[in-house]
């Protein structure tokens, strides 16, 4: 018989004899904290509901990049340990791998960095759409119905805008090398102005063409704006990020690339409205202008003689107290001698002739006598 204690050390060294053994499970009841060492989880078989308690040394499971979230398939290398103390059973893991989608969101998430490093995603290479593009190109499957949501959508809002369609394989190994081809013969066709990539909802693995390397760069070089139309709304892939711009459906991308002819025409007609608005307005504010101006210029003449008329009667008026007429007229006379004014009495002598002006008429006369 064995005590508790020592039961449970003994069947901890046969337990500590199981190492390095890889499990596969779906990580889940995952507990980290800061302050902790290890992290602690649990790996289950999916299928089963099956489940094992496992830890890992937290610096080394944070270093997993992209992180680990709950539900994600992973290959975990461990070796199985005791908690002697509780008698739990527990995996020690040493690495930790992704599968499957899991393992692919991997790849995805370093192509994504080193892409990014590259400046395929930089919001500043992204390049605005033509408002009235002459053509429009589509990237789509042959029988994608992602291609019908697009004609439609493009027939409905703006018909007199060309639309050239490059087929392209879509899903599977040769998808990157067809979706590649299609956008570089749509981008050389003559009068494309901007490309639509569409392709409708499916699986993680159905979506992975458009997130190849050769489709991104494919797009970040194309010569024209690139919208991206490619899975759900909640789907991701690569060429979302490096498009010019996204679209949350391939109808949704229709309605970016083409105004609406609706609302173009119901524009104009307000536009004209207010330009005939306007130039009604305009025409009455000058007709009001004319009319004050004709109105001055009717009363300018009589107003400017008459002001004229003042000034020259002020002119008169100082003209006529200045002339030495107005002073004869106060009872002055003017004497001459010889055709010169006298100032002087002592200019003349007694018996000098002398010519008197007065304000009528006029004498002539001898001096009798001379007083200083």
């Amino acid at each position: 018989m064995y005590p508790v204690a020592a039961f449970n050390r003994r069947l901890a060294t046969y337990v500590g004899r199981v190492r390095d053994v890889w499990v596969e499970g779906e990580l889940s009841e995952l507990r980290r904290n800061p302050a902790w060492a290890n992290v602690f989880l649990t790996l289950k078989d999916s299928r089963t509901g099956d489940c094992l308690p496992a830890t890992m040394q937290r610096l080394r499971f944070e270093a997993i990049a992209p992180p680990l979230a709950e539900g994600e398939r992973v290959q975990a290398l461990g070796s199985a340990q005791l908690y002697e103390a509780r008698g739990e059973l527990s995996f020690r893991l040493a690495v930790v791998a992704r599968v499957g989608a899991g393992d692919h969101a991997a790849g995805l998430e370093r192509l994504r960095r080193r892409l990014a490093a590259d400046g395929l995603f930089a919001p500043e290479r992204k390049r605005p759409l033509p408002r009235f593009p002459r053509a429009v190109g589509l990237v789509t499957g042959a029988d994608a119905a992602a291609r019908g949501d697009v004609v439609a959508a493009i027939a409905t809002r703006f018909p007199a805008v060309r639309l050239v369609v490059a087929e392209a394989r879509v899903q599977g190994p040769g998808a990157p090398y067809a979706i590649v081809g299609a956008l570089r013969s749509l981008a050389a066709c003559n009068g494309v102005d901007v490309v639509i990539l569409a392709r409708g909802g499916g699986s993680f693995e159905d979506l992975l063409p458009f997130s190849d390397e050769r489709v991104v760069r494919a797009i970040a070089a194309s010569p024209v704006p690139v919208v991206s139309a490619v899975g759900h709304e909640q789907d991701e892939p690569l060429c979302d990020l490096a498009a010019d711009v996204r679209a949350p459906t391939p109808t949704a991308a229709a309605r970016l690339v083409v105004p609406d002819l609706d609302e173009l025409q119901g524009a104009l007609t307000r536009a004209r409205q207010r330009l005939g608005t306007g130039t009604t307005r305009l025409l009455e504010r000058d007709r009001t202008r004319l009319g004050r101006s004709r109105e001055r210029l009717t009363a300018a003449p009589p107003l400017y003689v008459e002001r004229r008329r003042a000034v020259l009667d002020r002119s008169a008026a100082r003209l006529q107290a200045l002339s030495p007429r107005a002073t004869l007229a106060r009872g002055y006379a003017i004497v001459r001698a010889a055709e010169t004014v006298v100032r002087d009495a002592a200019l003349l002598a007694p018996g000098a002739r002398v010519e008197i002006e007065l304000a009528r008429g006029g004498v002539g006369a001898r001096v009798e006598d001379v007083r200083p």
